[in-house]
């Protein structure tokens, strides 16, 4: 599954061979082969202490690996750090402004110290900023007084000041309202449709499978799977329930078919209250088991009907991007980084 994605080095944004970090006897990033498409949005998970943070930092430059290779924008890392930073833009680890200083005005401290960006047209690329990420309304307001979802806007709209090839985010939608984060997910689609490169870091499943195009899963340092968003969901298995008071006779079909139901999940009668009298309705029993590539599910409701098993409910259900997660480290996400 690790190999799901299949490009070119000219056609990858990011690009690592063997990366490993070690922190004297501890490894904390281990032999990381990690493949990046341009123009895509790419997720990249893991539970805490996963080695996430500590990836980007190296491919950014701000911590040296051990050893491995690092390729952005299809320069060697740190070597080109120079000529590749400029065409990148970064919130790591939340962002941080002066406090006493307004927003548009801590913008423009940051823009002037980019020795890349122009200075003529400073004030426009700043206005232009805020406005994309919606705190136009706020350029004057001093910082101290933004909220958190508006201190993350203002780190997003920093990494936009000029324009990027890469735009890296660690955790953009931390601490932002529905509504901020229903604007953040379309700010970053528009930069991918545009043809910036989108990496982001995040543990809210929901937000990466609703606007990421790729994704990686890390657990332990390791990297245990990466792919498009489809390749990732097919790795996990696809279940099918049937819910039918013919208990034996569908675990009989299920199983010719190559079905294993294992144990049923009964469910039992429910008592109903009919012109004030309680009547047993049987609902039946739900057997569930694995979809097998060979067997297609309308095949199964023909066996069904054909043996006479009376279906009271039959679903398919796909294993989700949180179960492949489960699946591969073990645990759920948690709900702070």
């Amino acid at each position: 599954m690790t190999d799901g994605i299949v490009a070119s080095p000219s056609d990858l944004a990011i690009e690592t061979t063997a990366l490993t970090k070690r922190f004297g006897r501890q490894t904390v990033v281990d032999d990381l082969a990690l493949s990046v498409p341009r123009g895509s949005v790419f997720g990249f998970l893991g539970p805490n202490g996963s080695g996430k943070t500590t990836t980007i930092r190296m491919l950014l430059g701000l911590a040296q690996a051990s050893d491995g290779e690092i390729s952005v924008l299809g320069e060697r890392m740190p070597h080109k750090l120079g000529s590749v930073l400029p065409r990148v833009g970064a919130l790591i680890e939340g962002p941080g402004f002066y406090p006493f200083l307004s927003g548009s005005a801590n913008l423009r401290r940051l823009d002037s110290a980019d020795g890349f960006a122009p200075g003529g047209t400073r004030t426009a690329r700043v206005s232009r900023a805020l406005d994309r990420v919606g705190l136009g309304h706020a350029a004057d307001k001093k910082v101290r007084a933004y909220s958190l979802g508006m201190k993350q806007r203002l780190g997003i709209a920093n990494a936009l000041l000029t324009p990027r090839d890469l735009i890296v985010l660690d955790e953009p939608t931390n601490g932002l309202d529905p509504q901020g984060t229903r604007e953040v997910r379309s700010l970053i689609r528009s930069l991918a449709d545009e043809g910036t490169t989108v990496f982001v870091s995040s543990h809210l499943l929901a937000e990466i499978e609703q606007m990421c195009t790729h994704a990686a899963v890390m657990r332990a340092g390791r990297l245990v799977a990466q792919g498009t968003l489809d390749e990732l969901r097919s790795a996990g298995s696809t279940r099918v329930s049937v819910t039918t008071p013919d208990t034996d006779a569908a675990a009989r079909v299920l199983l010719a078919l190559g079905l294993d139901p294992g144990h049923p999940d009964a469910t039992g009668p429910v008592a109903e209250a009919t012109a004030g009298a309680a009547v047993a309705s049987p609902v039946g029993t739900t057997l569930s088991a694995a979809l097998p590539e060979t067997v297609a599910a309308e095949d199964i409701v023909a066996a069904l009907v054909a043996a006479e098993v009376r279906v009271r409910g039959f679903s398919v259900e796909h294993a989700s991007l949180e179960d492949l997660f489960v699946a591969l480290t073990g645990e759920g996400f948690d709900v702070v980084q």
